[in-house]
């Protein structure tokens, strides 16, 4: 069966599925505690946690353009950091986000308590796990039919917290505002480590990158779009509700924005606004079973996991058996669990997750693997991902005693799984390796990671090989180590092509020295390019080489580093141009010269002329 995942998400599914799954009940609940904690200055604490979250959203964003896979941040994780701590990562991703779409399912249920006052708790709880299993369905059928309900979701839930906002703003009450600071900064950071959680389902887009077009683009643009819009509508939002409800009644309120609509527009207004948090919780649902299913299907095509997570259904391409055991999972939690600590526990597993992500796009830039090419790069590297690093560490510690101890346990049992059934199936290498090697100039890696990377950026920028690329994914690359004349070059080239142009190297080599007789064969600074007609019909052939320290061409003053060898059949004049015309385009990319003078194989050489940006015929 093809395990292949359909394309189908663009902008607008990304930045719907990023907004919804962070609109949820740190806007329609937590108000109200973080109010009970800090007073009116609330409103700095939503701010400073949306700043917070910024360097995972860039960290993500970059490695999301450079590896759009399913399984997000575990696949980040595992390429970058190894398999042990990527099955960690796998666990955990899975673990917080299927909590926290539970925790939106419970949300249902309260809420439409709140609507039909009659409701009991049991009722409740079978609310929410019907809606769960709805959302399971969707996700079963199609991804394309769940990004599409998304959206829809999205916009009315914006519309109407728009409107909420634009209608409350003439409502406000200044004095609800006096002593802002009243309990001091300290009380804001200690209240934004409490928010924080709510940006949390920001970088969950990234789990559907293999499911995304165009997502060199597609996936920066929605995920970015999205926190600038959530952020600016929880600020005005929560100032919005201070402004209006009063101290009393917002204090520990668990449905502080209904209230306020209550206050600005009667029982409508209640109505509407708890509605809008209905909305709020079911597409953090739906986006909860639509990212928290690609990790174990990532995981288990890794072998990290039993092979029926990998099952993707035939007519859908939805990975089914992912999904139901996710939809299980969270039916387990909202009919039978308490929430509490294992939320802050999802919480605190997701903090590990940002850190563990800061580090991976550490380790990705420092291990200089060339095929690692995102579209989208981090600025303020790597000041950024060490200040994120430092303030999640923090807000982890603020968690409590029992989150650590639960994250632990997990941790350990993990680290079990690993060992008992993972280790011996995986034999990848990992970017770390790449940095220990640099560092101890030793050959510890194996090629694995770098030709995954090159399989990406094939499929992410839709190449489709032409008969150059053929040629040179299946020709001989000399890579000289000694500075080198132009003759021996040629000398080792005629011997290299001799068996493959059938031709005998005295004759090739005659010929070669024959043309760099007529005309230089250094086109531009350190570039050459000698190329000959052999006897013979249909014959075509490509020879690369690089000088580590120059090649000495007589007819220039500097030293040739790349040399592009071509030997072909005079029936082959026209695919002989098309060749030139290739080169040309793979030398001319900005990036070309430090790419192949730091490359460090002849694998890597090749690959590199093999990703390189060209029209392609």
């Amino acid at each position: 069966m093809n395990e292949e995942l359909k394309r189908t998400l663009g902008t607008l599914d990304i930045f719907s599925i990023a907004a919804g799954a962070m609109i949820s009940s740190g806007l329609f609940v937590l108000p109200g505690f973080a109010y009970e904690r800090c007073g009116p200055a609330v409103i700095l604490a939503y701010f400073a946690a949306g700043l917070m979250v910024i360097p995972a959203l860039l960290a993500q964003t970059e490695l999301a353009t450079a590896m759009p896979r399913s399984g997000g941040t575990y696949f980040f994780v595992d390429r970058s950091l190894g398999s042990l701590t990527g099955t960690l990562a796998g666990l955990a991703n899975w673990f917080s986000i299927a909590f926290k779409g539970a925790f939106a399912l419970t949300g249902i249920g309260a809420f439409a308590g709140l609507i039909f006052p009659g409701l009991g708790s049991f009722e409740t709880r079978l609310i929410a796990a019907g809606a769960c299993l709805v959302f399971a369905v969707l996700n079963l059928v199609s991804v394309r039919h769940t990004g599409r309900m998304q959206t829809i979701l999205v916009g009315l839930l914006l519309a109407v917290l728009l409107f909420f906002v634009v209608g409350g703003m003439e409502e406000i009450s200044l004095d609800h505002y006096r002593g802002f600071l009243a309990k001091g900064w300290k009380s804001v950071f200690a209240t934004a480590g409490l928010i924080f959680v709510s940006f949390g389902g920001l970088t969950k887009a990234a789990s559907v990158g293999a499911e995304t077009r165009n997502p060199t683009r597609n996936l920066p643009r929605g995920m970015v779009s999205a926190f600038v819009v959530v952020i600016l509508l929880y600020v005005l939002a929560v100032t919005v509700a201070v402004g209006v409800l009063p101290p009393g009644e917002l204090s520990g309120s668990l449905a502080p924005l209904s209230e306020t609509g209550r206050l600005i527009w009667g029982t409508p207004g209640l109505a509407a606004v708890s509605a809008a948090a209905m909305i709020a919780f079911i597409t953090t649902a739906n986006a909860a079973i639509l990212s928290a299913s690609r990790a174990p299907m990532q995981m288990s095509r890794d072998g990290l996991l039993p092979r029926v997570f990998r099952r993707v259904t035939r007519r859908q391409r939805t990975p089914s058996a992912s999904i139901l055991v996710t939809t299980v999972f969270m039916l387990g939690v909202v009919l039978f669990l308490g929430l509490e600590d294992l939320v802050k526990t999802a919480s605190t597993m997701m903090l590990l997750l940002f850190i563990s992500v800061n580090l991976s796009i550490i380790i990705m830039r420092e291990s200089r693997i060339h095929s690692y090419r995102p579209t989208f790069r981090s600025p303020l590297y790597p000041w950024f991902q060490i200040a994120g690093i430092v303030v999640y560490i923090f807000l982890i510690l603020e968690m409590g005693a029992v989150p650590l101890f639960i994250t632990g346990g997990f941790l350990l049992l993990g680290t079990a799984w690993y060992l008992v059934f993972a280790r011996r199936r995986v034999r990848r290498s990992s970017a770390l390796m790449h940095v220990v090697e640099r560092v101890t100039a030793r050959e510890l890696k194996t090629p694995t990671l770098e030709a995954e990377l090159k399989e990406i950026l094939v499929d992410r920028d839709r190449i489709v090989e032409d008969r150059f690329d053929l040629l040179v994914k299946d020709c001989p690359v000399l890579d000289i180590r000694e500075r080198v004349s132009s003759g021996n070059l040629l000398e080792l080239a005629a011997r290299e092509l001799a068996g493959r142009l059938l031709v005998p190297p005295e004759t090739l080599r005659e010929k070669f020295t024959e043309r760099e007789r007529q005309s230089c064969t250094a086109i531009a600074p350190g570039i050459a390019l000698p190329h000959i007609l052999v006897e013979g019909n249909g014959i075509f052939q490509v020879m690369l080489a690089r000088g580590r320290e120059g090649i000495v061409f007589p007819c220039v003053d500097d030293p040739v580093y790349a040399v592009f060898i071509l030997a072909g059949s005079p029936d082959e004049r026209n695919f002989h141009l098309r060749a030139l015309m290739a080169i040309a385009q793979v030398v001319q990319d900005p990036g070309f010269f430090a790419r192949w003078r730091e490359a460090r194989n002849p694998e890597e050489l090749r690959n590199i002329v093999l990703l390189a940006p060209r029209q392609r015929i």
